[in-house]
């Protein structure tokens, strides 16, 4: 079976805080670990009132630090919003802190809205660059030469593997030709994702870094003893996902029985698209959903997202999850 790992968003629930989030997402990090999962990403957003994952890097040390093996990264790190040599010392000092643990995975999109990128500092083509950025997080990444002026300390010299992450065909396409692994927003935005599959693998170059295509999925899990709980547990990120895309950004609500009467047909349509990249249900149904997904897509391994209420519940979907994959 192919392997399982986590994409965790820090979600702030109601009536909680980013402290007990960081615990949260900490003491997840120690049960995938045991359960066999074999990643663990951080994805960069800002300006979310449910998200609290916005300094990344900080995140993925305290990740590091309370875990052993579990490989731990960025699911992304949004390259625009920041230097290439920052992002090449961050990493460089992970992987020295964490030696071969570390993933650094690379998006261009700001993570957050319009506002939000202008008060990060992006300029208006941002995004644009985002292969010369890559170039040049290489460079920084690169044994020193003689001379060299300026050098990325830590990070010279250091190999982190790099993957490239992407919601459309662009991304696909960038890492196919330059040979690196990628991983696919499925979870979020599934309907490009057969066909950035196709030019991911029919393109791909091979590389230093890889020998052949690898691509990576991200699915939305919940799992619970029942069909029935848990599309009631999944209820939280619908509504978060719909305040999100309408202007009205929340914490993580508690999950609502009433939910879908009352949504009307702009919101359906949010919640129709997200469909594709959804499994919920018993351990059954689960299972059931990730053969036909592994089988129609042809993934080298899932990302599982999970975004639940109540974090006890949020581990027990992990840990079926888990036990769905041995059983397969």
């Amino acid at each position: 079976m192919i392997p399982f790992s986590i994409l965790d968003l820090c979600p702030i629930a109601e009536g909680s805080n980013a402290a007990q989030s960081f615990k949260n997402s900490l003491d997840l990090a120690q049960h995938a670990e045991a359960w066999g999962y074999k990643r663990f990403w951080l994805a960069e957003h800002h300006s979310l009132p449910g998200v609290a994952c916005a300094a990344t890097s900080v995140l993925i040390s305290h990740i590091g630090a309370g875990t052993k093996s579990i490989r731990i990264g960025s699911g992304g790190i949004m390259l625009p919003n920041h230097a290439p040599m920052v992002i090449a010392e961050q990493f460089g000092t992970l992987e020295s802190l964490y030696p071969g643990r570390i993933d650094l995975g690379l998006g261009r999109a700001p993570g957050s809205d319009q506002a939000t990128s202008q008060a990060l500092r992006r300029h208006a083509a941002a995004g644009e660059d985002f292969p010369q950025e890559v170039g040049e997080l290489l460079h920084w990444f690169s044994p020193e030469r003689p001379g060299q002026q300026v050098v990325a300390v830590p990070g010279a010299g250091i190999q982190v593997p790099i993957w490239i992450l992407g919601s459309s065909t662009w991304g696909a396409q960038f890492a196919a030709v330059n040979g690196f692994p990628y991983a696919f927003a499925s979870h979020f935005a599934p309907q490009q994702m057969m066909q950035a599959l196709e030019l991911y693998r029919s393109r791909f170059q091979p590389s230093e870094w890889l020998a052949k295509p690898y691509a990576m999925l991200g699915i939305n899990v919940v799992a619970a003893p029942t069909d029935e709980e848990a599309r009631l547990l999944f209820t939280s990120r619908l509504q978060s996902t719909i305040a999100n895309r309408t202007g009205r950004r929340s914490l993580l609500p508690p999950p609502d029985p009433d939910f879908e009467n009352r949504l009307g047909p702009m919101e359906r349509s949010i919640i129709d698209e997200l469909q594709p990249g959804a499994i919920i249900g018993s351990p059954e149904t689960v299972k059931e959903g990730l053969a036909k997904f592994i089988a129609k897509t042809g993934a080298d391994e899932l990302i599982i997202a999970a975004a639940i209420f109540d974090h006890a519940k949020r581990l027990r979907s992990y840990e079926i999850t888990a036990e769905v994959r041995r059983s397969m």
